[in-house]
């Protein structure tokens, strides 16, 4: 208000001095002009210059006043304009940063806070002195969890040094097969598919190939359709999958569930290992280490032979699910750096291989 009234007095002024130019309209149209450049150069600094002077009023003991419109901080930032991600030698791809906010924030405010860690399927090392009665009260788990989880009986003996994969509540995994459906995968195990879903944040009750399912408090069906449910592994050649990543250099080899991890940096391009169709794309911009039980951003592709690949840990995908993708065809860009949007449960860049249905063709 005080700019407008200033501007208003500062026009009249002009507008008497130069009365007598109206005579001359090219002369006067340049002293208007001229006013013009003046004012919209200097309101800013002027805007400016009120804001500093009048910024006193923001303290309040010090301190200041959050609950005015002017005086309280920055806390967000918003989307910047799109990022150029260079994709082999001559392919662009824009990429828009996120909106910054903490981590834990944004992950609560997305479902994945603290109590995702229990919904997350980890492998445990046994050491000297654990039996399978001890390491089931020490993850709260049934025993009989742990002998289904890893194939094992109720003789077997654990030794120091055997890897172990550990369900995060008493029940059974489930590895998805084409036709199955959250009802029937709960008929099958006893379980319930409000549980089945609410516990493996399931939208739309839908499920995929390829999928692994957590059941909780489900129990081992009968031999039969046990031998049914377990997932067949196919006779697959040694040229049929490539590897995902041009290093093939990998950082970790074979863990739950059938995968190996192929390092390289941020960015890198990451390939489909065979044809396929691409079955699922899940992003986030979650920070979570436990988003997508861990995985972070993954893809998973459906081969003619009916075995399914996961790309975990990617901070970009390239593809759509339905597409189909040809051997050695970029579908996404390396991740998996802590603190990356979708990194997951990572200590580093690096794609997250997993083979189901046939034996990982870079285990050894």
């Amino acid at each position: 208000m005080i700019d407008y009234l200033y501007s208003n007095k500062l026009l009249n002024i002009v507008c008497k001095k130069t009365k007598g130019l109206l005579k001359a309209p090219c002369l006067c149209m340049g002293i208007i002009a001229l006013f013009l450049f003046v004012f919209v150069s200097f309101s800013p600094a002027l805007v400016l210059n009120s804001y500093a002077e009048n910024s006193d009023s923001c303290l309040i003991n010090d301190k200041i006043e959050e609950n005015s419109l002017f005086c309280a901080p920055i806390k967000n930032s918003y989307p910047e304009s799109p990022e150029f991600v260079l994709v082999g030698s001559n392919s662009l791809i824009a990429s828009t940063p996120p909106n910054t906010f903490s981590s834990q924030v944004l992950g609560d405010l997305i479902g994945y806070g603290q109590e995702d860690a229990k919904k997350v399927i980890t492998e445990y090392i046994v050491e000297e002195g654990d039996t399978l009665s001890s390491l089931a009260e020490k993850f709260d788990i049934s025993i009989n969890t742990i002998l289904w989880a890893n194939d094992l009986t109720k003789n077997s003996v654990v030794k120091p040094g055997q890897k172990l994969v550990i369900l995060p509540v008493s029940g059974i995994v489930h590895h998805v097969k084409s036709g199955d459906t959250i009802s029937s995968i709960a008929q099958t195990y006893k379980g319930k598919t409000d549980e089945i879903i609410a516990f493996n944040d399931i939208t739309n009750e839908a499920v995929y190939v390829g999928d692994i399912i957590v059941v909780p408090n489900g129990t081992m069906p009968s031999a039969t359709v046990q031998k049914q449910q377990s997932p067949s592994n196919v006779p697959v050649a040694s040229s049929y999958f490539i590897c995902p990543h041009s290093s093939c250099h990998v950082s970790q080899w074979l863990h739950w569930y059938n995968a190996i991890d192929f390092n390289g940096k941020c960015g890198d391009p990451i390939i489909a290992s065979a044809a396929g169709k691409v079955v699922k794309v899940q992003l986030t911009s979650s920070t979570s280490k436990w988003a997508f039980g861990g995985a972070g951003n993954h893809i998973t592709i459906l081969h003619p032979n009916g075995v399914v690949t996961t790309y975990g840990h990617i901070s970009a995908s390239l593809v759509s699910p339905g597409e189909s993708v040809s051997q050695g065809q970029v579908i996404a860009l390396m991740g998996g750096q802590p603190g990356m949007p979708g990194a997951g449960l990572s200590t580093g860049c690096h794609v997250h291989f997993g083979v189901t249905g046939a034996k990982n063709p870079f285990s050894r």
